[in-house]
């Protein structure tokens, strides 16, 4: 069985895109059609920006998430899920992908949500830090000791779980996970604490835009972030995506449970290749390619 998995945040580079824009109409049209929604030429910053550009949360999301949708698009007939999923923003790709969000509506649920997550950013100085070599029972139990705001983040694969939370929280965590064997303990660049309580903002300003979009049932199940299962459900879709932006990203229990439930074979939908290492990482036999591969 094929899934088709869809990368988030700091998969993008300089370039990415610009061989669809300029071998394919449909692309061009839908990436003019994103100029036009955002009010800017995001193509401008995705093809010939700088990194500090596409680093910027409001380029960032969009212009990942364009980047798959288009690619997705230009799979055509090729494209035939069994099953979907996306890590964080890609969640959002996924669902355009699988035919539950339209291009315009994704596009705008998508800007709307790095904008909102910009301004809770802004309000608290917060970070995020990657643990390396410790299992996940150890990181939870020194989170949850930790007075200051800190919590697991992304479950990406065995022994790898980002943490999240205020930047007295993230320091005292590293410490103390370092010290309880952490091969290693890394800072991310990152302009705030994403999926964790201190998103309580963005969630609420994302929730008004998420109830008022028309979601249909998807094509196939999509697994979600927040729990790793399956849904076609549009409400049960809906109240997972609003929950995604404080919760965690329970990638590597989606990886294991869409193996569970027959996948064989992950493509990934996007920029880079960061998702197709950690499928690996949870399970060696799995087959693994780019859509980029397929086109």
């Amino acid at each position: 069985m094929k899934a088709y998995i869809f990368p988030g945040q700091g998969a993008q580079f300089v370039g990415m895109g610009s061989d669809l824009y300029q071998s394919s109409a449909q692309a061009k049209q839908l990436f003019e059609q994103a100029n036009e929604i955002l009010g800017f030429r995001i193509t401008n910053l995705m093809f010939t920006g700088t990194d500090e550009d596409l680093k910027q949360t409001n380029v960032t999301q969009p212009a990942i998430f364009l980047h798959s949708v288009i690619l997705a698009k230009e799979l055509g007939d090729k494209f035939q899920p069994d099953m979907v999923a996306g890590h964080s923003l890609g969640e959002f790709s996924a669902l355009v992908a699988a035919g539950a969000l339209s291009f315009g509506d994704g596009l705008k649920l998508v800007a709307a949500r790095a904008n909102a997550m910009q301004k809770a950013c802004e309000l608290q100085p917060s970070t995020m830090a990657a643990i390396l070599g410790l299992d996940d029972f150890t990181v939870e139990d020194i989170c949850q000791r930790i007075s200051d705001v800190v919590v697991p983040a992304n479950y990406n694969c065995p022994g790898q779980l980002v943490i999240s939370g205020s930047i007295a929280g993230i320091n005292k965590a590293c410490e103390l996970l370092t010290a309880a064997g952490a091969k290693r303990a890394i800072k991310l660049n990152v302009g705030g604490a994403f999926h964790s309580p201190l998103m309580e903002a963005a969630r609420v300003e994302l929730e008004k835009a998420i109830l008022a979009v028309d979601i249909k049932e998807p094509i196939c199940p999509i697994y979600q972030n927040i729990d790793g299962k399956p849904y076609q459900d549009v409400e049960k879709i809906k109240h997972n995506l609003i929950a995604q932006l404080t919760g965690a990203v329970r990638w590597s229990q989606t990886v294991q449970l869409m193996i569970e439930n027959g996948a064989t074979d992950f493509v990934e939908v996007g920029p880079g290749n960061v998702l197709q290492g950690l499928v690996k990482k949870v399970n060696r036999a799995m087959q693994t390619s780019s859509a980029s591969e397929i086109l």
